[in-house]
C-alpha cells in the first residue's frame, strides 16, 4: 500500500486558455497527500483553494498535469472511470451541506452506499451506526429543515464516511456555523483524524490550520508556504 494516496504534478487549471484573458486558478501545483494526514489548505478568497479542492477530489479535470490517486496515475481515465473512483474512495463534506431536503438524516446517509449497490438492511444499519458517532442518534428521521447548522453539518460528515473512503474532503465545514458550533465540528474532525482518516480541508478558519499536521498555504493559484 502506497504511503502517498494522493500526489499532483506541475497541476494546472486555465480558463480562456491562451487568451489575452486567462485566468490561471490553478498554476503549476506539487503537493503530497500521505494517508492519515490532516492537511489544511489555506489562502485568500479567490486564491484557487476550492479549484484544487475539486481537481484532487476528482470533481473537475486539470488543464494539464497529473494527479496520481494511490500511485496510479489517473488524469488521463475516463470518466466512468473517474465517476467509480470518486464514489469509492473519496468522501466530500461541503460549506453548504448538500443535504436533500426531502429526506431525513438516515436517508441522507443511507443515499451514497445505495447508489454504491449495497443492500437496503446493511445501509440502514450503517447510517444509523454513523448517525450515533457524529451524537445524532436523536434524529435520524429529521428533515435538514428540522436540524440546526451544526447537526446537518454532522449529518453531511457521516454521510462522506458512508462508503469508508479513503480520503474525506471538506470545503469550508465551518464557513456557516458560528464560533461555538464551528468548534464541535473541529473537534469532531480532529477525534476523526486521531482515528487514522486522511483529511484534507480548505478554510479561512485559523483554528483548524492549527490543528491539522499539514498546512498549504495557496495564493493566486500557487502554493507560497507548506509546513507543520
Amino acid at each position: 500500500m502506497n504511503k502517498v494516496i494522493i500526489k499532483t504534478e506541475n497541476l494546472c487549471k486555465y480558463y480562456n486558455k491562451g487568451q489575452h484573458n486567462e485566468v490561471r486558478a490553478i498554476d503549476k501545483v506539487n503537493i503530497d497527500i500521505n494517508r492519515g494526514e490532516f492537511i489544511s489548505i489555506i489562502g485568500p478568497s479567490g486564491s484557487g483553494k476550492s479549484t484544487l479542492l475539486h481537481m484532487i477530489g476528482l470533481l473537475d479535470r486539470p488543464t494539464c498535469g497529473k494527479i496520481y490517486f494511490d500511485g496510479k496515475d489517473i488524469s488521463n481515465l475516463s470518466d466512468n472511470q473517474i465517476t467509480k473512483i470518486r464514489r469509492e474512495k473519496v468522501g466530500f463534506v461541503f460549506q453548504q451541506f448538500n443535504l436533500i431536503p426531502l429526506l431525513t438524516a438516515l436517508e441522507n446517509v443511507e443515499l451514497p452506499m445505495t447508489i454504491n449497490g449495497h443492500k437496503e438492511i446493511d445501509t440502514k444499519k450503517k447510517a444509523e451506526e454513523l448517525l450515533k458517532k457524529v451524537g445524532l442518534g436523536h434524529r435520524l428521521n429529521n428533515r435538514p429543515p428540522q436540524l440546526s447548522g451544526g447537526e446537518k453539518q454532522r449529518v453531511a460528515i457521516a454521510r462522506a464516511l458512508a462508503n469508508d473512503p479513503e480520503i474525506i474532503l471538506a470545503d469550508e465545514p465551518t464557513g456557516n456555523l458560528d464560533t461555538k458550533t464551528g468548534k464541535e465540528i473541529i473537534n469532531l474532525l480532529r477525534r476523526m483524524d486521531k482515528k487514522g482518516f486522511t483529511l484534507a480541508i480548505i478554510t479561512h478558519d485559523q483554528r483548524i490550520a492549527k490543528v491539522a499536521e499539514k498546512v498549504i498555504n495557496i495564493k493566486d493559484g500557487r502554493i507560497i508556504k507548506e509546513g507543520g
